[in-house]
Protein backbone atom coordinates (compact mmCIF):
# COMPACT_ATOMS: atom_id res chain seq x y z
CA UNK A 1 0.00 0.00 0.00
CA UNK A 2 2.91 2.39 0.69
CA UNK A 3 4.83 1.59 -2.35
CA UNK A 4 1.37 2.60 -4.35
CA UNK A 5 0.78 5.13 -2.04
CA UNK A 6 4.53 6.65 -3.07
CA UNK A 7 3.79 5.93 -6.90
CA UNK A 8 0.55 7.74 -7.19
CA UNK A 9 1.82 11.09 -5.22
CA UNK A 10 4.73 10.83 -7.92
CA UNK A 11 2.50 11.02 -10.57
CA UNK A 12 0.43 13.99 -8.85
CA UNK A 13 3.24 15.88 -8.41
CA UNK A 14 4.66 15.51 -11.89
CA UNK A 15 1.38 16.22 -13.65
CA UNK A 16 0.90 18.91 -11.53
CA UNK A 17 4.70 19.98 -12.33
CA UNK A 18 3.36 19.99 -16.00
CA UNK A 19 0.61 21.65 -15.14
CA UNK A 20 2.71 25.02 -14.17
CA UNK A 21 5.32 24.38 -16.95
CA UNK A 22 2.95 24.60 -19.04
CA UNK A 23 1.09 27.71 -17.41
CA UNK A 24 4.21 29.49 -17.07
CA UNK A 25 4.79 29.07 -20.80
CA UNK A 26 1.81 30.60 -22.05
CA UNK A 27 2.03 33.21 -19.87
CA UNK A 28 5.60 33.99 -20.84
CA UNK A 29 5.01 33.52 -24.48
CA UNK A 30 1.67 36.13 -24.11
CA UNK A 31 3.75 38.17 -21.83
CA UNK A 32 6.44 38.69 -24.70
CA UNK A 33 3.46 39.31 -27.11
CA UNK A 34 2.05 41.85 -25.23
CA UNK A 35 5.13 43.45 -24.36
CA UNK A 36 5.94 43.80 -28.09
CA UNK A 37 3.15 45.01 -29.03
CA UNK A 38 3.85 48.34 -26.31
CA UNK A 39 7.86 48.61 -27.58
CA UNK A 40 7.48 48.23 -31.13
CA UNK A 41 4.38 50.38 -32.35
CA UNK A 42 1.14 48.99 -34.29
CA UNK A 43 2.55 48.87 -37.92
CA UNK A 44 6.21 46.68 -36.64
CA UNK A 45 3.41 44.89 -34.30
CA UNK A 46 1.37 44.23 -37.20
CA UNK A 47 3.93 42.58 -39.07
CA UNK A 48 5.23 40.33 -36.12
CA UNK A 49 1.67 39.08 -35.41
CA UNK A 50 1.27 38.12 -38.90
CA UNK A 51 4.60 36.05 -38.61
CA UNK A 52 3.11 34.23 -35.50
CA UNK A 53 0.11 33.76 -37.63
CA UNK A 54 2.33 31.54 -40.00
CA UNK A 55 4.56 29.84 -37.32
CA UNK A 56 1.10 28.65 -35.83
CA UNK A 57 0.37 26.75 -38.84
CA UNK A 58 3.76 25.66 -39.00
CA UNK A 59 3.74 24.58 -35.65
CA UNK A 60 0.82 21.42 -36.72
CA UNK A 61 4.22 19.67 -38.43
CA UNK A 62 5.33 19.75 -34.90
CA UNK A 63 2.22 18.49 -32.88
CA UNK A 64 1.42 15.48 -35.48
CA UNK A 65 4.61 14.09 -35.45
CA UNK A 66 4.03 14.79 -31.06
CA UNK A 67 1.03 12.91 -31.39
CA UNK A 68 2.44 10.07 -33.78
CA UNK A 69 5.44 9.86 -31.09
CA UNK A 70 3.27 9.38 -27.77
CA UNK A 71 1.15 7.54 -29.34
CA UNK A 72 3.33 4.54 -30.90
CA UNK A 73 5.46 4.42 -27.34
CA UNK A 74 2.76 4.53 -25.34
CA UNK A 75 0.96 1.42 -27.09
CA UNK A 76 4.19 -0.30 -27.38
CA UNK A 77 6.47 -0.19 -24.63
CA UNK A 78 8.90 -2.97 -25.63
CA UNK A 79 10.32 -0.72 -28.81
CA UNK A 80 10.58 2.58 -27.41
CA UNK A 81 13.98 2.47 -28.13
CA UNK A 82 13.25 1.90 -31.86
CA UNK A 83 10.40 3.89 -31.80
CA UNK A 84 12.55 6.79 -30.37
CA UNK A 85 15.44 6.45 -32.96
CA UNK A 86 12.96 6.45 -35.62
CA UNK A 87 10.95 9.30 -34.61
CA UNK A 88 14.07 11.66 -33.83
CA UNK A 89 15.72 10.61 -37.23
CA UNK A 90 12.44 11.61 -39.05
CA UNK A 91 11.88 14.81 -37.13
CA UNK A 92 15.65 15.70 -38.07
CA UNK A 93 14.79 15.63 -41.59
CA UNK A 94 11.27 16.55 -41.64
CA UNK A 95 12.69 19.91 -39.90
CA UNK A 96 15.38 20.57 -41.92
CA UNK A 97 13.35 19.83 -44.79
CA UNK A 98 10.66 22.24 -44.14
CA UNK A 99 13.05 24.90 -42.63
CA UNK A 100 14.86 24.68 -46.11
CA UNK A 101 11.55 25.05 -48.04
CA UNK A 102 10.54 27.90 -45.67
CA UNK A 103 13.52 29.86 -46.41
CA UNK A 104 13.65 29.03 -50.04
CA UNK A 105 10.13 30.67 -50.15
CA UNK A 106 11.35 33.56 -47.99
CA UNK A 107 10.00 35.69 -51.14
CA UNK A 108 7.09 34.16 -51.51
CA UNK A 109 6.39 34.68 -47.41
CA UNK A 110 7.84 38.25 -47.79
CA UNK A 111 4.67 38.82 -50.43
CA UNK A 112 2.11 36.81 -48.85
CA UNK A 113 2.05 38.35 -45.31
CA UNK A 114 3.16 41.80 -46.68
CA UNK A 115 6.26 42.47 -44.80
CA UNK A 116 8.59 44.22 -47.48
CA UNK A 117 11.16 42.74 -44.84
CA UNK A 118 12.98 40.01 -46.43
CA UNK A 119 14.85 39.15 -43.56
CA UNK A 120 11.87 38.92 -41.26
CA UNK A 121 10.36 36.41 -43.32
CA UNK A 122 13.43 34.25 -43.63
CA UNK A 123 13.42 33.97 -39.85
CA UNK A 124 10.15 32.39 -39.87
CA UNK A 125 11.38 29.99 -42.70
CA UNK A 126 14.07 29.26 -39.66
CA UNK A 127 12.18 28.63 -36.99
CA UNK A 128 10.24 25.82 -38.59
CA UNK A 129 13.95 23.84 -37.94
CA UNK A 130 13.67 24.08 -34.17
CA UNK A 131 10.33 23.98 -34.05
CA UNK A 132 9.51 21.07 -35.80
CA UNK A 133 12.67 18.77 -34.01
CA UNK A 134 11.40 19.46 -30.81
CA UNK A 135 7.63 18.37 -31.52
CA UNK A 136 9.57 14.96 -32.29
CA UNK A 137 11.52 15.32 -28.91
CA UNK A 138 8.24 16.13 -26.99
CA UNK A 139 6.35 13.28 -28.24
CA UNK A 140 9.27 10.83 -26.96
CA UNK A 141 8.94 12.34 -23.61
CA UNK A 142 5.60 12.66 -23.40
CA UNK A 143 4.67 8.56 -24.69
CA UNK A 144 7.25 7.68 -21.71
CA UNK A 145 5.59 9.57 -19.30
CA UNK A 146 8.38 11.85 -18.00
CA UNK A 147 6.93 14.33 -17.05
CA UNK A 148 9.65 15.98 -14.72
CA UNK A 149 11.77 16.40 -17.84
CA UNK A 150 8.80 17.38 -20.65
CA UNK A 151 8.23 19.84 -17.57
CA UNK A 152 11.70 21.80 -17.87
CA UNK A 153 11.11 21.44 -21.37
CA UNK A 154 8.19 23.47 -21.79
CA UNK A 155 9.52 25.75 -19.32
CA UNK A 156 12.63 26.31 -21.36
CA UNK A 157 9.96 27.13 -24.45
CA UNK A 158 8.33 30.28 -22.64
CA UNK A 159 11.13 31.78 -20.31
CA UNK A 160 13.72 32.29 -22.51
CA UNK A 161 11.86 34.05 -25.20
CA UNK A 162 10.30 36.21 -22.66
CA UNK A 163 13.43 37.28 -21.48
CA UNK A 164 16.37 37.38 -24.07
CA UNK A 165 13.38 38.18 -26.76
CA UNK A 166 12.48 41.21 -24.29
CA UNK A 167 15.91 42.13 -24.01
CA UNK A 168 16.53 42.07 -27.89
CA UNK A 169 13.59 44.38 -28.55
CA UNK A 170 14.05 46.43 -25.65
CA UNK A 171 17.80 46.88 -27.84
CA UNK A 172 16.48 47.85 -31.50
CA UNK A 173 12.20 47.77 -30.91
CA UNK A 174 10.92 46.20 -34.22
CA UNK A 175 9.64 43.25 -35.77
CA UNK A 176 12.75 41.68 -36.75
CA UNK A 177 14.12 41.50 -33.29
CA UNK A 178 10.53 40.29 -32.06
CA UNK A 179 11.07 37.67 -34.29
CA UNK A 180 14.55 36.88 -33.94
CA UNK A 181 13.73 36.36 -29.91
CA UNK A 182 11.42 34.00 -30.52
CA UNK A 183 13.43 31.94 -33.03
CA UNK A 184 15.67 32.51 -30.50
CA UNK A 185 13.77 31.19 -27.47
CA UNK A 186 12.48 27.54 -29.59
CA UNK A 187 16.52 26.92 -29.47
CA UNK A 188 16.31 25.99 -25.92
CA UNK A 189 14.08 23.52 -25.44
CA UNK A 190 15.68 21.46 -28.43
CA UNK A 191 18.56 21.66 -26.09
CA UNK A 192 16.89 20.88 -23.03
CA UNK A 193 15.86 17.60 -25.32
CA UNK A 194 18.78 16.81 -26.59
CA UNK A 195 20.04 16.89 -22.64
CA UNK A 196 17.80 14.27 -21.46
CA UNK A 197 17.70 12.26 -24.53
CA UNK A 198 21.09 12.27 -24.99
CA UNK A 199 21.89 8.56 -23.76
CA UNK A 200 20.39 6.55 -26.82
CA UNK A 201 19.41 2.85 -26.33
CA UNK A 202 21.25 0.26 -28.34
CA UNK A 203 19.03 -1.45 -30.82
CA UNK A 204 18.64 -5.22 -30.62
CA UNK A 205 17.39 -5.41 -33.95
CA UNK A 206 16.69 -3.35 -37.25
CA UNK A 207 13.36 -1.35 -36.92
CA UNK A 208 10.21 -3.50 -37.15
CA UNK A 209 8.04 -2.85 -39.86
CA UNK A 210 5.04 -1.36 -37.88
CA UNK A 211 7.46 1.53 -36.82
CA UNK A 212 9.16 2.19 -40.41
CA UNK A 213 9.69 5.78 -40.66
CA UNK A 214 7.34 5.45 -43.72
CA UNK A 215 4.46 4.27 -41.00
CA UNK A 216 5.27 6.71 -38.89
CA UNK A 217 4.95 9.57 -41.37
CA UNK A 218 1.96 8.42 -42.82
CA UNK A 219 0.42 8.70 -39.34
CA UNK A 220 1.96 12.07 -38.74
CA UNK A 221 0.33 13.06 -41.96
CA UNK A 222 -2.95 11.86 -40.52
CA UNK A 223 -2.42 13.62 -37.12
CA UNK A 224 -1.49 17.11 -39.23
CA UNK A 225 -4.91 16.86 -41.16
CA UNK A 226 -6.59 16.62 -38.10
CA UNK A 227 -5.16 19.06 -36.12
CA UNK A 228 -4.90 21.49 -39.13
CA UNK A 229 -8.87 21.36 -39.02
CA UNK A 230 -9.18 21.86 -35.78
CA UNK A 231 -7.18 24.89 -35.34
CA UNK A 232 -8.74 26.32 -38.26
CA UNK A 233 -12.23 25.82 -36.89
CA UNK A 234 -11.12 27.16 -33.77
CA UNK A 235 -9.75 30.50 -35.20
CA UNK A 236 -12.31 31.14 -38.52
CA UNK A 237 -14.83 33.50 -36.34
CA UNK A 238 -12.40 36.51 -35.91
CA UNK A 239 -12.00 36.22 -39.75
CA UNK A 240 -16.06 35.92 -40.32
CA UNK A 241 -16.21 39.04 -37.42
CA UNK A 242 -14.15 41.41 -39.52
CA UNK A 243 -16.13 39.82 -42.63
CA UNK A 244 -19.89 40.16 -41.42
CA UNK A 245 -19.33 42.93 -38.44
CA UNK A 246 -18.65 46.50 -38.25
CA UNK A 247 -15.14 47.34 -37.38
CA UNK A 248 -16.41 48.21 -33.91
CA UNK A 249 -18.17 45.28 -33.40
CA UNK A 250 -15.54 42.99 -35.00
CA UNK A 251 -12.44 44.28 -32.65
CA UNK A 252 -15.03 43.80 -29.56
CA UNK A 253 -15.46 40.22 -30.86
CA UNK A 254 -11.74 39.88 -30.86
CA UNK A 255 -11.22 41.57 -27.37
CA UNK A 256 -13.97 38.53 -26.50
CA UNK A 257 -11.79 36.09 -28.06
CA UNK A 258 -8.78 36.65 -25.83
CA UNK A 259 -11.06 35.16 -23.12
CA UNK A 260 -12.22 32.50 -25.47
CA UNK A 261 -8.50 31.72 -26.34
CA UNK A 262 -7.09 31.48 -22.55
CA UNK A 263 -9.42 29.14 -21.82
CA UNK A 264 -8.76 26.98 -24.42
CA UNK A 265 -5.05 26.99 -23.73
CA UNK A 266 -5.45 27.13 -19.89
CA UNK A 267 -6.25 23.42 -19.40
CA UNK A 268 -3.83 22.30 -21.85
CA UNK A 269 -1.75 20.15 -19.87
CA UNK A 270 -4.76 18.05 -19.37
CA UNK A 271 -4.32 16.81 -23.06
CA UNK A 272 -0.57 16.12 -22.69
CA UNK A 273 -0.89 13.97 -19.40
CA UNK A 274 -4.29 12.30 -20.53
CA UNK A 275 -2.76 11.71 -24.48
CA UNK A 276 -0.25 8.15 -23.98
CA UNK A 277 -3.53 6.38 -21.41
CA UNK A 278 -6.38 7.58 -24.14
CA UNK A 279 -3.56 5.89 -26.68
CA UNK A 280 -3.84 2.23 -24.54
CA UNK A 281 -7.31 0.33 -24.84
CA UNK A 282 -6.91 -0.95 -20.93
CA UNK A 283 -7.77 2.74 -18.85
CA UNK A 284 -8.95 4.73 -22.68
CA UNK A 285 -12.60 5.39 -21.69
CA UNK A 286 -11.64 6.41 -17.99
CA UNK A 287 -8.41 9.12 -19.07
CA UNK A 288 -10.62 10.51 -21.43
CA UNK A 289 -14.05 10.52 -19.17
CA UNK A 290 -11.57 12.03 -16.56
CA UNK A 291 -10.01 14.33 -18.50
CA UNK A 292 -12.93 15.80 -20.27
CA UNK A 293 -14.39 16.43 -16.37
CA UNK A 294 -11.35 18.42 -15.20
CA UNK A 295 -11.91 20.52 -18.18
CA UNK A 296 -15.49 20.98 -18.03
CA UNK A 297 -14.66 22.22 -13.88
CA UNK A 298 -11.72 24.70 -15.07
CA UNK A 299 -14.11 25.70 -17.67
CA UNK A 300 -17.34 25.76 -15.05
CA UNK A 301 -15.22 28.23 -12.56
CA UNK A 302 -14.18 30.57 -15.41
CA UNK A 303 -18.02 30.80 -16.86
CA UNK A 304 -18.73 31.65 -13.21
CA UNK A 305 -15.82 34.06 -12.80
CA UNK A 306 -16.72 36.05 -16.27
CA UNK A 307 -19.82 36.47 -15.31
CA UNK A 308 -19.68 37.67 -11.30
CA UNK A 309 -16.21 39.44 -11.76
CA UNK A 310 -16.96 40.51 -15.63
CA UNK A 311 -15.25 44.10 -14.71
CA UNK A 312 -11.98 42.04 -13.61
CA UNK A 313 -12.11 40.00 -16.72
CA UNK A 314 -12.67 43.26 -18.75
CA UNK A 315 -8.77 44.34 -17.57
CA UNK A 316 -7.59 40.80 -19.51
CA UNK A 317 -8.99 42.00 -22.61
CA UNK A 318 -8.66 45.33 -23.58
CA UNK A 319 -9.88 47.60 -20.31
CA UNK A 320 -12.87 50.46 -20.74
CA UNK A 321 -12.16 51.07 -24.33
CA UNK A 322 -13.64 47.34 -25.24
CA UNK A 323 -16.68 47.83 -22.05
CA UNK A 324 -19.43 47.13 -24.84
CA UNK A 325 -18.43 43.45 -24.78
CA UNK A 326 -18.25 43.03 -20.90
CA UNK A 327 -22.24 41.83 -20.39
CA UNK A 328 -21.50 38.32 -22.87
CA UNK A 329 -18.07 37.51 -21.41
CA UNK A 330 -19.56 34.33 -20.37
CA UNK A 331 -20.11 33.53 -23.79
CA UNK A 332 -17.02 33.82 -24.35
CA UNK A 333 -15.57 31.39 -21.42
CA UNK A 334 -18.38 29.06 -22.70
CA UNK A 335 -16.73 28.82 -26.35
CA UNK A 336 -13.53 29.11 -25.22
CA UNK A 337 -14.32 25.47 -22.67
CA UNK A 338 -16.09 24.04 -25.64
CA UNK A 339 -13.38 24.15 -28.05
CA UNK A 340 -10.91 23.05 -25.10
CA UNK A 341 -12.85 20.28 -24.71
CA UNK A 342 -13.24 19.63 -28.59
CA UNK A 343 -9.40 19.53 -28.46
CA UNK A 344 -9.21 16.83 -26.28
CA UNK A 345 -11.45 14.87 -28.06
CA UNK A 346 -9.65 15.33 -31.00
CA UNK A 347 -6.91 14.35 -29.31
CA UNK A 348 -8.87 11.09 -27.97
CA UNK A 349 -9.49 10.61 -31.74
CA UNK A 350 -6.00 10.49 -32.82
CA UNK A 351 -4.86 8.41 -29.65
CA UNK A 352 -7.01 5.74 -31.05
CA UNK A 353 -5.90 6.54 -34.68
CA UNK A 354 -9.77 6.94 -35.68
CA UNK A 355 -10.49 8.45 -39.13
CA UNK A 356 -13.66 10.52 -38.92
CA UNK A 357 -12.42 12.87 -36.77
CA UNK A 358 -10.46 14.85 -39.94
CA UNK A 359 -13.54 14.84 -42.22
CA UNK A 360 -15.56 15.80 -39.08
CA UNK A 361 -13.47 18.12 -38.48
CA UNK A 362 -13.73 19.91 -42.14
CA UNK A 363 -17.53 19.50 -42.00
CA UNK A 364 -17.99 21.43 -38.58
CA UNK A 365 -15.66 24.00 -40.51
CA UNK A 366 -17.55 24.55 -43.69
CA UNK A 367 -21.11 24.61 -41.10
CA UNK A 368 -18.87 27.42 -39.28
CA UNK A 369 -18.33 29.70 -42.33
CA UNK A 370 -22.34 29.40 -43.16
CA UNK A 371 -23.97 29.83 -40.58
CA UNK A 372 -21.47 32.42 -39.01
CA UNK A 373 -21.87 34.61 -41.98
CA UNK A 374 -25.50 34.82 -41.47
CA UNK A 375 -24.99 37.07 -38.27
CA UNK A 376 -25.23 40.16 -37.44
CA UNK A 377 -23.85 41.00 -34.10
CA UNK A 378 -21.57 39.77 -31.80
CA UNK A 379 -23.86 37.55 -29.38
CA UNK A 380 -25.34 36.26 -32.83
CA UNK A 381 -21.27 35.18 -33.75
CA UNK A 382 -20.45 34.06 -30.36
CA UNK A 383 -23.40 31.90 -30.11
CA UNK A 384 -23.26 30.81 -33.55
CA UNK A 385 -19.86 29.13 -33.20
CA UNK A 386 -19.95 27.74 -30.16
CA UNK A 387 -23.36 25.76 -31.37
CA UNK A 388 -21.33 24.73 -34.19
CA UNK A 389 -18.09 23.51 -32.21
CA UNK A 390 -20.41 21.84 -29.29
CA UNK A 391 -22.44 19.77 -31.65
CA UNK A 392 -19.00 18.53 -32.99
CA UNK A 393 -17.88 17.97 -29.67
CA UNK A 394 -21.00 15.92 -29.16
CA UNK A 395 -20.37 13.96 -32.30
CA UNK A 396 -16.91 12.87 -31.52
CA UNK A 397 -17.72 12.03 -27.98
CA UNK A 398 -20.53 9.32 -29.42
CA UNK A 399 -17.89 8.28 -31.32
CA UNK A 400 -14.98 8.33 -28.86
CA UNK A 401 -17.86 6.05 -26.35
CA UNK A 402 -19.01 3.62 -28.83
CA UNK A 403 -15.01 2.97 -29.98
CA UNK A 404 -14.85 2.09 -26.30
CA UNK A 405 -16.92 -0.04 -25.69
CA UNK A 406 -15.66 -3.68 -25.30
CA UNK A 407 -16.09 -6.37 -28.38
CA UNK A 408 -17.64 -9.88 -27.09
CA UNK A 409 -17.79 -12.87 -28.83
CA UNK A 410 -20.40 -14.30 -29.84
CA UNK A 411 -21.30 -17.01 -27.43
CA UNK A 412 -21.79 -20.55 -29.51
CA UNK A 413 -24.70 -23.04 -29.12
CA UNK A 414 -23.65 -25.83 -26.97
Amino acid sequence: MTGQSSVRTRRTFDGGAVAVATSVMNVSTYGYTMLTARLVGPREYGAFVACLGLVLVIQVVAYGLQAAAARRIAVDGASVATIERVVLALGAKVSVLLGLALVAATPLVDRLLNLDNLTLAALVGLSAVPLTFAGAQAGVLQGEKRWGALAVFYLASGVPRLLLGSALVVWRPDSTSAMAGVLLGMCFPVVVGWWVLRQRRDLPAPPAAEHSTRSLLVEAGHNMQALLAFYALSSVDIVLARQVLSEHDAGLYAAGLILAKVMLFLPQFVVVIAFPDMAAEDGRQRARTRSLLVVAAVGAVAVAGATVLSGVAMIFVGGDDFGEVEHVLWLFAVLGTVLAMLQLEVYAALARQGRRAVALAWAALVAAVLLGSQATTVTGLVVTVTAVDATLLVVLGVLGSRAARPVHAPTQAP
